[in-house]
């Protein structure tokens, strides 16, 4: 695909007749994973580009491409860009990192104050948050909103995510603070040292809270760094 021939944008009322699409491709690419994320009606997205707090991509030919929204909690203390869905055919053109640029713009600029926070079961995903200047963090530090945890209970997840006590579950959290932050090109050089690592670390956390019942040998003198940054990334 040519990504030039590719428009990202803030959304506006004339694109809520793709709606129904945006949110019956959000529900399918989620059962295809295997994964969840919180199930929004077409209404809700709608409203989302009412209020200018949405981004949409498109081709030339006016054929939808993408779409990622703004959510706020605590009191506009926190900013969630949520959503992110890419259509089959555009994937892995480059595009989703450019809607994710456009909502972290349209994010800081309404929302200068707010810590902006994601929620990812994805390498790829992580490494475009990373080139923004995200961290890696524990779910204690994202808000404690209870209406942002009530949206996790259409999540194929949500068990775990309760078993849990809310400090943990199969997404990664990641958390742009402007008060307190490295810059982009920082944590985008830390992803990139340690791209191999996370992934393991991803690997294993699917491992840990899917297979409970496995247990692993307890090796003395083996693991232990490996350990310590399990318990600071995902508060095993």
């Amino acid at each position: 695909m040519d990504n030039q021939a590719i428009v990202v944008r803030v959304a506006n009322p004339d694109d809520k007749l793709f709606a129904t699409i945006i949110t019956d491709e959000m529900a399918s690419s989620a059962a295809a994973r295997g994964t969840g994320i919180a199930k929004r009606s077409p209404e809700y997205v709608a409203t989302k580009m009412d209020e200018g707090k949405a981004v949409i991509a498109f081709t030339d030919k006016g054929d939808w491409v993408g779409f990622c929204y703004i959510e706020t909690w605590s009191h506009e203390q926190y900013v969630a860009n949520s959503g992110l869905i890419v259509a089959p055919a555009y994937r892995k053109t480059g595009v989703a990192k450019r809607i994710k640029e456009k909502i972290f713009e349209l994010s800081r600029k309404k929302y200068p104050n707010a810590k902006i926070f994601g929620l990812t079961t994805g390498l790829a995903v992580m490494k475009i948050n990373s080139d923004l200047g995200y961290e890696p963090v524990t779910y204690s530090e994202l808000t404690q909103d209870e209406a942002f945890w009530a949206g996790c209970k259409s999540c194929v997840n949500y068990q775990i995510l309760m078993s849990k006590e809310r400090k943990n579950c199969m997404c990664t959290a990641m958390l742009f603070d402007p008060k307190d932050h490295y810059e982009p090109e920082e944590t985008k050089a830390y992803f990139e040292e340690n791209k191999k690592s996370f992934e393991r670390l991803l690997r294993f956390k699917q491992w840990k809270l899917l297979k409970p019942f496995r247990k692993k040998d307890n090796k003395p003198g083996s693991g232990s760094k490996l350990k310590s940054l399990l318990h600071f990334v995902f508060n095993f």
